[in-house]
């Protein structure tokens, strides 16, 4: 009798695309550990600046000492990675500043980061960032990735995760 009053409805999660720029779909990434999906399932997009904004509400979880990239966990669980280019640890931090840590808790838009487009461009293999979310199999949700060709940040919806 009472099973059904407690029962959650179904959660839905957004994630934003966290640059503005063209969306291109993770099989098209040019590196293996994105395109097989070795670190997850996801999408990625060819930015036309170098500012990166929470796709999420939640937390910031990690950021590496090289700022190539930044973890977040959202509020439902789900943990995306926001990944800066490709080969872009070589870089070691240069042309990137964090404007938060981890701990922080961010809103979806809100910046996260500033990175120099046209040094990743000239420095690293791909400007092109795969956003991944690290968590799928733990999470229970299923994940869609939209068919659209351009993001905008903080109001492109990217991936959308519901209850299996």
């Amino acid at each position: 009798m009472f099973k059904n009053l407690f029962k959650k409805g179904d959660s839905k999660t957004e994630i934003y695309t966290p640059v503005n720029g063209k969306i291109v779909q993770l099989e098209e990434v040019p590196d293996p550990v994105f395109s097989q999906k070795m670190m997850g399932d996801g999408i990625a997009v060819k930015p036309s600046e170098g500012k990166v904004y929470a796709p999420v509400e939640g937390e910031v979880i990690q950021i590496p000492e090289t700022k190539h990239a930044i973890g977040l966990r959202a509020n439902d669980g789900t943990e995306v990675l926001v990944h800066i280019g490709l080969e872009t640890v070589s870089l070691e931090g240069k042309g990137f500043t964090i404007s938060v840590s981890t701990g922080d808790n961010v809103s979806v838009g809100q910046p996260l980061m500033e990175f120099d487009l046209e040094y990743v461009r000239e420095n690293a293999s791909s400007d092109v960032t795969p956003i991944v979310i690290t968590n799928a199999q733990e999470t229970g949700k299923q994940y869609a990735t939209t068919d659209a060709q351009e993001g905008k940040a903080g109001e492109t919806v990217i991936i959308t995760g519901s209850d299996k």
